[in-house]
Formats: structure tokens, sequence, C-alpha cells
């Protein structure tokens, strides 16, 4: 009877070793792997789908929630060398039956690749209007987000499909001529003089700069393995070569200020949300926006940086929530008034 015992001991105790070692090493071994099945992971527990929808030759791929209702759909845009799956720590603090969108930008995680004419900022104004018929999102007006570079395109977007948007919150928005220059402006001056596109800092290619590009990003300093930093280097370096050449395409002169040159054409209510201790696009920006907008609306987090959304998700869950329900009140009781 001892030895039947013991048996079961040496039998659940290898099949639990099982697992913990294969856990043991792909965290040493191939930590990116690991990066793959966390976001996958983390879909699946928030209820998130993953489709690819074909719109004329061209494939977006987006992960969904819920469906169309009496709130507006939301549509999410994510910053440069990012992708959908960056928008997971704010989809957890929204409600499960709003309709959710997050979409890979063009040429991002598995968004088609083509060339440097879709990676503009108006080409990807273009692309994400494509994807939106596609799919026929804008049957009904959708509330539209943007953060960084994903700013500037919903700004951008907003102006050019007024008829597409409900209303659209900006979450430290590229595209501005921003009265104060940021840390990363400042970086980027000096590369410019030595003319090396190879250290730009927002396309890092050791966990060093991996490390260093998370403190320019993040007010909040998060103590990450040397072996995660690893993984998410390795993630990029393949796609390095395509992240420049995106880059030099918003930063160019067609694109390095699109918003600014368009942000007089919104007329969509307006939602503006920055991390004060933005280092990367200098908060200075939200004044710029709200004296060229009537009525726009400004919420400025205290230490926070440019990474919002991984600093302070669940603020910026209920900044959104809260002015798309205020919002949808204030146009209904527009409505009970006209009639």
């Amino acid at each position: 009877m001892d030895m039947d015992v013991l048996n079961m001991f040496v039998i659940a105790g290898g099949t639990l070793a099982i697992p913990i070692l294969a856990f043991v090493a792909s965290f040493l071994l191939w930590p990116s792997a690991l990066i793959r099945v966390y976001y996958w992971y983390w879909r699946r527990t928030l209820g998130l789908q993953v489709r690819n929808a074909d719109c004329g030759g061209y494939r977006f791929c987006y992960s969904y929630r819920g469906k169309p209702g009496t709130r507006p759909s939301i549509l999410m845009l994510h910053g440069f060398s990012a992708h959908k799956d960056m928008w997971l720590s704010v989809a957890k603090f929204l409600p499960k039956h709003l309709h959710l969108l997050c979409v890979d930008m063009p040429g991002h995680e598995g968004t088609t690749r083509t060339g440097p004419e879709d990676y503009s900022i108006e080409g990807q104004v273009k692309k994400t209007h494509q994807f939106v018929e596609c799919i026929r999102l804008n049957k009904k007006p959708f509330h539209l987000v943007g953060t960084s570079m994903g700013g500037n395109v919903a700004g951008v977007y907003a102006a050019r499909y007024p008829s597409d948007i409900s209303s659209l919150t900006l979450i430290c928005p590229a595209g501005l001529q921003y009265p104060n220059e940021s840390k990363f402006v400042k970086q980027l001056r000096d590369l410019e003089r030595t003319n090396n596109i190879q250290g730009i800092p927002l396309i890092p290619s050791t966990p060093e700069e991996m490390e260093e590009m998370l403190k320019l990003c993040s007010y909040v300093r998060f103590k990450i393995p040397h072996q995660i930093l690893q993984g998410l280097v390795d993630v990029r370096i393949p796609h390095n070569d395509f992240y420049r050449e995106v880059f030099m395409e918003i930063v160019g002169e067609k694109s390095r200020h699109s918003l600014q040159e368009n942000m007089h054409l919104i007329t969509v209510p307006l939602q503006v949300i920055w991390g004060k201790q933005d280092q990367v696009v200098d908060v200075s920006g939200a004044t710029v926006l709200t004296e060229a907008i009537p009525g726009c609306h400004v919420d400025l987090l205290e230490n926070c940086g440019h990474s919002v959304v991984m600093e302070r998700p669940r603020k910026t869950a209920k900044l959104i929530l809260d002015f798309i329900i205020s919002q949808q009140n204030a146009s209904m009781g527009s409505d009970k008034k006209i009639s």
C-alpha cells in the first residue's frame, strides 16, 4: 500500500514536472514563443477573436469582441511598431458587451505589407477607411481611438471621413507642432545630424536598447527580466527594416505634421488623453488641440508617460467609456429638444 502511494506521488510529481520544465525551457531558450503564448492566452481569456478581412486582395488582421448594439462600436488604432494586442490591457476593463475592434495597422503584424505609399499617414488613413468599408463598420457611426502614430491616423481619419465617426479619442497623438520639444525629438535631432538611421530609439535590436526604449516610453519603471527583454527583441528584429521604412515615412515632410494640418477639419466630439511625463511627444500638444478645436475634452494623467495604454489601462478604459456615454447622452438630449 505504501509503495502504491509512493508510486502515485512519483507519477504525480513527474506529470507536474513536465509543464514546469517546458515553461522554464521556454522562458530561458524561447522567450519570444512565450510572449506569443501570452498574447494568445489573454485574447482567449478576454473573449477576443482574431479574424482576417480580405479587402480587394489586401489582408487586414484584427481582433474583435461583442456585436454592434446601443453604444457605438469602438475601433482602436495602435502606435508605431506595435500591434492589435497592445490594447488587451484596456480591453480587460471595458464591458464585454461592447463591440470592440483592434486592427493591425498597414504592414504591422498580420496586415499586408506593401510599400511606402501605404505607410505615410495619408496612406494609413486610406487603408483604415478601406478596412472600415470592407467590414461595413460605418453602417453606423463608431467611436475611433488612436494612440501615438495611430492617434495621428485617427485624427486625420476624422477630418477626412466625419460621417463615419460618432466621437474620437486621441491618446498622446503624434503629428502636431509641439510648443515644447520632447526628449525623443532631441534624440532624433542628434541622429539627423550624424545621419544615423540605425540608432532610432524606438527600433531596438538588443535587450539593452529594448530596456532604454521602455524607459523612454514609460514613466512607470517596469522590472522586466533579461530573458523577456530578449524575447521582445527577438520578436521585433525580423521586422526592424520594415519599422525603419515606416518611421522614415511618418517623420517625413508629408506626414510629420499631418494632424496639425488637418485638425481644423475635425468636427466630431474630441477627447484627448495624455501622460504628463510623456518623453516621446510632449504633453504641450494637448494645448495645441484645445486651442484649435472647440469643446475638446482633455484628461492629463499624472505620473504617466507615453505608454498610457500600458501604464494606466483601467483609467484609460474608464475615461473612454465615460466620454462615449456622455456624448451619447448629450446627443439624445439634443434630439429631444429638436423634437
